[in-house]
């Protein structure tokens, strides 16, 4: 489960956020039994309708805009089909192994506890990021089902117009089973705050050894269930590792191992309809309130937070890329301007609840001319065929993202600072420069060997039984033809 706050990596043995984890294991906070508030449930449910309109339509326009008008049906239908196959696999067990009790291994996955939702109800419920708060767990399973189906789909980007679709769902399918549900249980599989402030308390009113031993045993159990780079004291706020540094390395891996685009570097590919971009774009803008601001778990001060900090790290970003690109170019674009507000989107993601705005609007200023390097010049140098850049926007926006939300979450700097749930008189928790840009480097460096590699492999596994590309004839015609036997325009 997403953490509202932060948490430094120096008390991260004694302190989490909610958390799906552990969330039938422990007594609720101080005896109480919440109730969910109707507000926030509003809340959640419409920010998980937000984040599926960001996969469709946002994401499906945004990249069937930067295609080849013969395979803008193909991305669609890839973008549509990945949706509906991701949702039934995290029904299925997709849910339980990001979020459910992984028992010995319960730091590195969720276990099958939740296998077909088992125990999940219309009257269970998940815990918030305030103690004695809670959400009807179904509202929780269908927010983050949401990420879970945005994600694999902003890998198709990469290789696009050069992959059979048999690949691409069978890739997905392994993809989000070895790669994306445990990278969500590293990050987001953290401990109850009501059990651990329950913990606390007694600690704290312990008269004997006995008791003291035995509230601090319960608290180290809590702690003990933790993902381990949530234990670690990594921060991603709404999804900087778990979704875009994710999906933006396995693009790039996929990119080389399924070989540039018939044509690529010899005659121009230029995007078929700018116009469908810049729509998918707005309301990919739109979509990421839910993404962010919904990541909060409840409608409060801190949803608000969120929801400026995206708006003006995007704002920031948009402006930033199409002022690099006029100076560096001589002209600005629309379609650098659209890429700009998506990166920074991404790289305010990690950051949103926990940055201040001024912070947030730093942050988005920064990012494009980052972005636009990796774009223009390091994919032109290395030669690789990122075909919309997914790399270049989602991975190094994210790692930007990740990394700085180490230094943003500062109180100095505007930020939010620590939350130590076992400090009763406000929860907070110490800060230290140093400590959390290590967390935050480990989140990185684990999800970029661990999806870069991982999806190696599963490109390697899909190309062995399905194969990867179409024939060269069939990627002239394009795949709407060839993969679906019907064309996006008849004109």
């Amino acid at each position: 489960m997403k953490l509202r706050l932060p948490r430094s990596a120096t008390v991260a043995s004694i302190l989490a956020g909610a958390a799906a984890t552990t969330i039938a294991s422990f007594p609720a906070f101080a005896g109480n039994d919440p109730t969910p508030n109707p507000g926030d449930t509003a809340w959640m449910l419409t920010s998980s309708a937000l984040v599926l309109m960001m996969s469709i339509p946002g994401l499906a326009l945004f990249y069937g805009g930067l295609v080849r008008t013969k395979n803008m049906l193909s991305i669609l239908t890839q973008v549509f089909a990945i949706v509906a196959l991701v949702g039934v696999l995290w029904t299925l067990y997709g849910y339980s192994l990001a979020f459910g009790d992984g028992g010995s291994l319960s730091n590195y996955i969720g276990g099958f506890n939740k296998l077909f939702l088992k125990g999940v109800t219309a009257s269970s419920n998940a815990a918030t990021f305030t103690p004695g708060h809670v959400i009807p767990e179904f509202a929780y399973f269908v927010f983050q089902m949401t990420f879970a189906m945005i994600t694999p789909a902003l890998i198709v980007g990469a290789f696009a117009e050069r992959m059979k679709f048999s690949a691409v769902l069978l890739f997905v399918t392994l993809w989000v089973t070895f790669i994306y549900f445990p990278i969500a249980h590293w990050v987001w599989g953290v401990a109850d705050p009501n059990a651990l402030v329950d913990a606390a308390t007694q600690l704290a009113a312990a008269t004997t050894e006995e008791a003291k031993a035995a509230a601090q045993a319960k608290i180290d159990e809590i702690n003990g269930a933790v993902g381990w780079l949530a234990g670690k004291g990594a921060l991603d706020f709404a999804g900087g590792t778990v979704v875009h540094i994710n999906a933006g390395i396995a693009g790039l891996v996929g990119a080389i191992v399924v070989g540039k685009r018939i044509g690529y570097g010899k005659e121009a590919l230029p995007p078929h309809s700018l116009t469908l971009s810049m729509v998918g774009a707005s309301l990919l803008w739109v979509g990421w309130f839910g993404f962010n601001a919904g990541s909060n778990l409840e409608a409060n001060g801190v949803t608000s937070l969120a929801f400026v900090n995206t708006m003006v790290a995007t704002a920031g970003a948009a402006l930033s890329w199409m002022l690099t690109e006029w100076l560096v170019k001589g002209k600005p674009s629309l379609l650098g301007m659209i890429t700009g507000a998506v990166a920074g989107l991404v790289a305010v993601t990690p950051a949103s609840g926990y940055a201040g705005p001024i912070g947030a609007l730093v942050l988005g200023l920064i990012v494009s001319p980052i972005c636009l390097f990796f774009v223009d010049f390091v994919k032109k140098k290395v030669g690789y065929d990122d075909s919309l850049d997914v790399f270049g926007v989602h991975c190094i926006g994210g790692i930007t993202g990740a990394i700085l939300t180490g230094v943003l979450v500062n109180p100095a700097l505007g930020g939010v600072g620590i939350t130590d749930y076992t400090n009763l008189e406000d929860y907070t928790g110490a800060y230290d420069l140093v400590t959390q840009l290590k967390a935050q480097g480990t989140a990185v460096v684990a999800t970029l060997l661990w999806s870069g590699v991982g999806s190696a492999i599963l490109y390697k596994l899909v190309d062995l039984v399905v194969g990867l590309r179409p024939a060269p004839d069939q990627e002239r015609e394009g795949l709407d033809i060839t993969d679906h036997g019907e064309r996006a325009y008849n004109y």
